[in-house]
């Protein structure tokens, strides 16, 4: 399922000349500033969603440093990813303690609820499943976070629950655009 949607979102961000404006823009507002690389790679993540290998060769020579360098860079912070991520993003803490507290059974009602396997992305491109290392909620665990809310205390039949709040919300978006 994911595959089609990689597929398709996964094009290469140079080449749509709106998206390759706001790189360059981005680029020629922070080249001359102190920890540049850092700095520009953050908003090419904020507003293009990603950041592909052709566009880590690119700000590589824009910056005139090695691509190496930029790779580096992205590779190391989680923060940043190399594919499209899908609307909503759920992260499973693999922390020691939501790891013995349940997460292992919660991942595996995600995959079945959502048909994808973590670092995918639903063929609609609503969500990607993550995993990640402690998220500091060891009291509530197993702890989940969509988008940027914390869910804890989280059973595998409390998934689906959050998963159709989620479509309710685009739903209401949809309708007030």
């Amino acid at each position: 399922m994911a595959n089609s949607f990689r597929n398709n979102a996964n094009q290469d961000p140079l080449s749509n000349p709106e998206q390759k404006k706001i790189i360059d823009a981005i680029i020629v507002n922070n080249k001359d500033r102190p920890g540049a690389t850092m700095v520009v790679l953050n908003e090419i993540q904020s507003e293009i969603g990603f950041i592909s290998e052709s566009v880590q060769h690119y700000v590589a020579a824009e910056l005139k440093i090695p691509a190496s360098v930029v790779h580096g860079v992205v590779t190391f912070y989680s923060f940043f990813t190399t594919t499209p991520r899908g609307k909503h993003t759920i992260k499973f803490c693999m922390g020691t303690a939501c790891y013995v507290g349940g997460t292992p059974q919660l991942l595996e009602k995600a995959k079945q609820v959502l048909g994808i396997e973590p670092g995918e992305t639903t063929e609609d491109g609503m969500i990607t499943i993550e995993l990640c290392r402690c998220v500091g909620a060891c009291s509530q665990a197993p702890v989940l976070t969509v988008d940027e809310e914390v869910y804890g205390r989280m059973r595998p039949n409390k998934f689906p629950k959050i998963i159709h709040s989620l479509q309710e919300k685009d739903k209401e978006e949809m309708v007030a655009a």
